[in-house]
């Protein structure tokens, strides 16, 4: 199951949070996968309002990448904070579970981050790459990815930004394929400033892979 730009914090409280929690584990996932974004610029609320219990609700194992939010915000906060909340936080790192091979990206905002294909070197299992903005999808191509997960877009939350983002990104939002590799970029769950949207919705996708 894969989740993108939650945006925690003052936009997104806890209540709604505990609804969020509610709809995954309805889902009934073997994995959970945030595509990043998970807190918004402050950790105050965050911290103050004890949001990591909500995550312990969550009925499989969970794990993440940081965002630009997180960057600009508090990243080693935001470290603590996932580890509190129980929350595995891969930053150009592979973790693996049942077959997949989950390969965490460090996002662009960060002061440096590792080549795809280096991280990817060895790998036999269905490889599943989360990194947050989806730009240069070719890497993943050449690396022989099987799947990307990304979000950071909103799809523009707002129309007609929609139109902004479909110009600045290969694929803005959806299901997209490039070779054998397959990437979905997620509209996200949680809303950014504004609560609002407009020719846009908030999503989750449930992904199911099978054995062939």
């Amino acid at each position: 199951m894969g989740l993108s730009d939650l945006h925690i914090g003052y936009h997104n409280r806890k209540p709604e949070v505990a609804r969020w929690i509610d709809l995954m584990n309805a889902e009934k996932p073997d994995l959970v996968l945030f595509g990043g974004d998970v807190i918004d610029l402050s950790l105050r609320p965050v911290v103050e309002g004890n949001f990591q219990e909500v995550f312990h609700g969550l009925e499989a194992p969970v794990m993440t990448v940081l965002g630009n939010h997180e960057y600009y915000g508090n990243p080693d906060g935001a470290r603590q904070f996932f580890e509190d909340a129980g929350i595995l936080l891969l930053k150009d790192s592979v973790a693996h579970f049942k077959g997949l091979d989950i390969i965490g990206r460090n996002d662009r905002a960060g002061q440096k981050r590792a080549a795809l294909e280096d991280l990817a070197t060895g790998l036999e299992g269905f490889t599943i790459v989360l990194d947050h903005q989806p730009f240069h999808l070719e890497e993943a191509e050449q690396a022989g990815i099987d799947f990307q997960f990304s979000g950071h877009t909103h799809r523009g939350q707002v129309w007609p930004l929609s139109w902004v983002t479909d110009a600045m990104y290969e694929k803005a939002w959806g299901h997209h394929r490039r070779g054998h590799t397959q990437y979905y970029v997620s509209s996200g769950l949680g809303i950014w400033g504004p609560k609002i949207r407009v020719g846009t919705r908030s999503e989750y996708l449930v992904l199911h892979i099978v054995n062939q």
